[in-house]
């Protein structure tokens, strides 16, 4: 049974929100913008990381320079489709990986 629309965007909003407020509150040279449906990280070497909202298909979608990613929202938390990675903790290994910072969602 697919997500309900507006239980979809509540916690996908949440998620973007609490990525943004910790890159906030972090004392680092990564940087973010935020459009409509996607996060846009910018890491201190120039090079982005893209997270969005996929509403048809209730998913968020991170794009690294390493490749793509979907997460689907399930037991509580965004899982990684294929590899079962939790989305927080794949992000922060993401931006340490691409970005060369530490930091933890």
């Amino acid at each position: 049974m697919a997500m309900d629309q507006s239980r979809f965007h509540e916690l996908a909003d949440e998620t973007l929100e609490r990525i943004a407020e910790t890159i906030d509150d972090a004392e680092l040279e990564l940087d973010y913008e935020q459009s409509g449906n996607v996060l846009d990280l910018e890491c201190i070497d120039g090079s982005h990381i893209v997270l969005n909202k996929q509403e048809a298909m209730s998913q968020l979608w991170l794009a690294t320079k390493f490749g793509g990613y979907r997460f689907d929202f399930r037991e509580g938390g965004w899982v990684e489709e294929r590899g079962g990675q939790e989305l927080l903790s794949f992000l922060s290994e993401s931006v340490a990986r691409q970005g060369g910072e530490q930091i933890s969602f």
